[in-house]
This record gives C-alpha cells, sequence and structure tokens, in this order.
C-alpha cells in the first residue's frame, strides 16, 4: 500500500508519498484553488490509499480540521491524523539539499511517524 502525507499550511503545502514503505518528498505547492486538483492527481499517480495529516494544537489544529472535512468530501480514501509537534524543527536539522522543501520534509516526518 502506498501512503501520502501532508504538512498543511495556509500559503504552502509538504508533502510526501511512500513506494513499498520507502519515502519520498515531492515538492511543497501553494495552498490556491489549484490544490485540491493537484492533489488528487498525486493520489492516482501514486496509487495512494491511504492519507496522513499533520495535525497541531491550538488555533492552527481548527484550521486543519477544516482543511481534512473539505478533503474528505473530494476523495475516496482513508484520511488519519498524526501529531506534527516539532516536525518543522526536526525537519531544519535533517535538510539534506536546498531544493528540497522544509514543508515536505516535515511531512516525510510526519509519514514516518505513521508508518513505523
Amino acid at each position: 500500500m502506498n501512503y501520502l502525507s501532508i504538512d498543511y499550511g495556509t500559503r504552502r503545502v509538504g508533502l510526501a508519498y511512500t513506494i513499498n514503505n520507502i519515502i519520498f518528498t515531492l515538492p511543497q505547492v501553494a495552498n490556491n484553488d489549484k490544490f485540491i486538483p493537484t492533489l488528487k492527481n498525486i493520489i492516482k499517480i501514486h496509487t495512494i490509499s491511504k492519507i496522513y495529516i499533520g495535525l497541531s494544537q491550538g488555533k492552527f489544529a481548527t484550521i486543519t480540521k477544516n482543511f481534512i472535512s473539505k478533503l474528505e468530501a473530494e476523495v475516496s480514501i482513508p484520511i488519519e491524523t498524526v501529531e506534527e509537534a516539532v516536525s518543522t524543527i526536526e525537519a531544519h536539522q535533517l535538510k539534506p539539499k536546498k531544493s528540497q522543501s522544509i514543508d515536505s520534509i516535515a511531512a516525510a516526518i510526519i509519514l514516518n511517524r505513521a508508518i513505523q
């Protein structure tokens, strides 16, 4: 089974996915009106069977939950949340290439937590 993780942000979104439990990052995408169609295309291309979304605490958790509700209406695969505390801080420590976005590295960290 292939999985997708989302590090959701109001301006940009980090994405990572698995193939045979190997995690790959995708370029971050803008959080605009093209985001959901882009996400649906990624799900189709990579044969994603489950989505994990990082969920923080406080006010932003409500924003993320609203996004999850919207996404559930658009896709027919299971969606689960994963605690994302300090994933961005960890991403800053692990970022190996300038070409990789912090948001996508954070999504990979979230995905790793989910599949372990």
